[in-house]
């Protein structure tokens, strides 16, 4: 690595880079917190396709995994998209290889496929439409009762929308590794030590981490959560990187994280913080590494992407 960096203020050059390069930054409420702070738009994944598809932005900077780089590009195949780090994947996104998954799909050809998000673009483009933890249960819905339907990648967040929505779903195996091993117990345990609080969980959980929640919602759903509701404690069943937002929007309300072990009280996704300060400045800098599909790939994976930007503004107008 250069020494350059160590001598300049990051912040500054950044910034610096962004007016010159005419660059926005979007960042996921999964990064560190300095990568948040100097983001443009801090958001979940429906508001970072919402914030994509808008950009009048020359390059666009992803702070995030790479799924949501490719879905940036998807929504804008005529601009530059960067990612700090291309080893920023995602576990969900790889428990789906798109190969496995078209044969999956072949045993079920009166099936219509809604894919999370966090999915690759080549299973995107092998779906009906997309939808993020946010929208999920809207955009099932939006199906008629009869129309049988496929999920994937996340069998959680699958079975969770099957059981408040009465569907049966045909779920695909797969999971955040993330979200996933967090486990009952431990929510017991820390509910027990902290009964004045409150338990939130985002959806990828296991179903019975998910029973044991006062509140399940998508990274957004559960900020604007903490903010109206009245408790003083949480204890937040998600990403270690949302309790910074958390933080700063409710300065005297406590989030204890569901660690996902005994050495640290923490729960950080290993892709998410690849990312690094450094690493921003760098790819604005060298303008890579860059994000680049198909012309074949785009045109296909964009259809399921803006069918469900399109619900997703219908389904606010009529909310």
């Amino acid at each position: 690595m250069e020494t350059l960096t160590a001598k300049i203020n990051l912040t500054e050059e950044i910034n610096r880079l962004r007016r010159e390069k005419n660059a926005v930054i979007l960042a996921h409420y999964y990064q560190v917190s300095e990568i948040q702070d100097i983001a443009d738009y801090v958001g979940d994944s429906l508001g970072l396709a919402q914030r994509a598809a808008e950009t009048e932005a020359d390059m666009i900077v992803f702070a995030g995994v790479h799924f949501m780089a490719e879905t940036a590009k998807i929504l804008n195949p005529n601009k530059k998209v960067v990612l700090p780090d291309l080893n920023a994947g995602c576990s969900l996104a790889e428990s789906a290889p798109a190969e496995d998954f078209r044969k999956f799909k072949e045993n079920y050809p009166d099936h219509k496929v809604v894919s999370y998000v966090n999915s690759t673009a080549a299973v995107k483009t092998m779906t009906d439409v997309v939808c993020t933890s946010s929208n999920a249960k809207d955009i099932v819905e939006s199906f008629p009762q009869d129309q049988p339907l496929i999920f994937a990648p996340d069998k959680n967040l699958g079975g969770y929308i099957n059981s408040i929505t009465g569907r049966n779903m045909v779920l695909w195996e797969g999971t955040c590794e993330v979200h996933d091993v967090l486990s009952t117990e431990k929510v017991m345990q820390m509910a027990a030590e902290n009964p004045d609080a409150k338990v939130i969980a985002h959806p990828e959980c296991k179903g019975p981490v998910l029973e044991l929640a006062d509140f399940v919602g998508s990274t957004a759903q559960m900020l604007k959560f903490v903010k109206t509701d009245e408790s003083k404690k949480y204890i937040v069943a998600t990403e270690t990187g949302l309790l910074y937002q958390m933080q700063k929007d409710n300065p005297e309300k406590e989030f204890l994280v569901v660690p996902t072990d005994e050495t640290c009280a923490c729960n950080d996704c290993p892709y998410m913080k690849m990312n690094t300060m450094d690493k921003l400045y760098r790819c604005m800098r060298d303008e890579t590494p860059e994000i680049e599909l198909s012309k074949e790939t785009i045109e296909k994976a964009k259809k399921p992407i803006i069918k469900m930007l399109d619900l997703s503004r219908k389904i606010k107008v009529n909310k």
